[in-house]
């Protein structure tokens, strides 16, 4: 009897860092031209990219079925396992719900569902905080009510270089789409706290959109108990840049590595997006 955690694409692990981790892995997929693709295991983020940007094809995602999930919880229950799965916010996609007729079709209480009301690297410090706890000996009770109390902390605050990506998606209009461009404006956007993409303010340039996450860096500063992301999309100059102006800051995140955004979320926002996740003090 063992504690399983389970993730699904939005959380950012690549295939060796499933393995590394110990992690059960359920693929989102990407629709290009009706044809679907499962996330790490029918394409690459690499390969992503190069339809997105190069090729110019523009996917939808897809939830996974409940049979993708239950798959794992009935391996789970034939060994008397317990599953901790935590996954893409429900304000953002249906994969919460798949879950959840999994577990009743598995008929097995040994099933922990967290919501993590995130997405992206905000759903992945949620897992290494429960990789970690697993690993030092803490049961799932312990475990599930950690990562419920930490998800309300995830901030994710991000600029976005292009606003077609937004505007596919319903969030701007044409309109301000058309005009942002000319404007040459940088949203700022979040995950708020119903799991839903917000664009909290509009920057104009990408100097001003730094200068934005480094005023929200100044007043909610990293909490160095956990680990925090640097992310981009595709190009990582924007975030370099970024980087470079918040250490002549001394705007350090603590614990932080550097993160290209896969096409979970990449498909929504397109490239040369640069941002910060990461959780703020208490």
């Amino acid at each position: 009897m063992s504690v399983k955690i389970l993730v699904d694409s939005s959380s950012e692990f690549t295939s060796d860092e499933l393995r590394q981790y110990n992690l059960s892995y359920v693929p989102i997929s990407l629709i290009f031209n009706d044809c679907p693709y499962l996330i790490g295991i029918d394409i690459t983020t690499e390969e992503f990219y190069h339809r997105l940007v190069e090729l110019k094809e523009y996917p939808k995602t897809a939830q996974p079925s409940p049979d993708a999930f239950l798959r794992i919880f009935r391996q789970a229950k034939q060994k008397g396992d317990t599953v901790i799965a935590i996954l893409l916010s429900s304000g953002l996609s249906g994969t919460v719900q798949c879950a959840h007729i999994a577990k009743q079709m598995a008929e097995y209480d040994d099933i922990h569902i967290i919501d993590s009301l995130s997405a992206t690297y905000g759903v992945r410090i949620l897992v290494d905080e429960a990789v970690r706890m697993r690993d030092n000996g803490y049961d799932a009770p312990q475990i599930v009510e950690a990562i419920e109390a930490l998800k309300s902390r995830i901030c994710i605050h991000a600029a976005v270089d292009t606003l077609e990506y937004l505007m596919r998606g319903g969030r701007v209009s044409r309109i301000e789409a058309a005009a942002g461009t000319v404007a040459n404006i940088k949203p700022i956007i979040t995950v708020n706290r119903e799991g839903k993409v917000d664009v909290i303010s509009k920057t104009i340039g990408r100097g001003r959109a730094i200068n934005d996450i480094a005023k929200h860096l100044e007043t909610h500063p990293a909490d160095p108990a956990y680990t925090s992301y640097y992310i981009y999309s595709l190009d990582e100059g924007n975030c370099v840049t970024m980087r470079n102006r918040l250490d002549k800051k001394a705007l350090h995140l603590p614990n932080s590595s550097q993160k290209n955004l896969g096409p979970t979320i990449g498909a929504h926002v397109g490239s040369g997006v640069f941002g910060v996740v990461y959780i703020p003090m208490l």
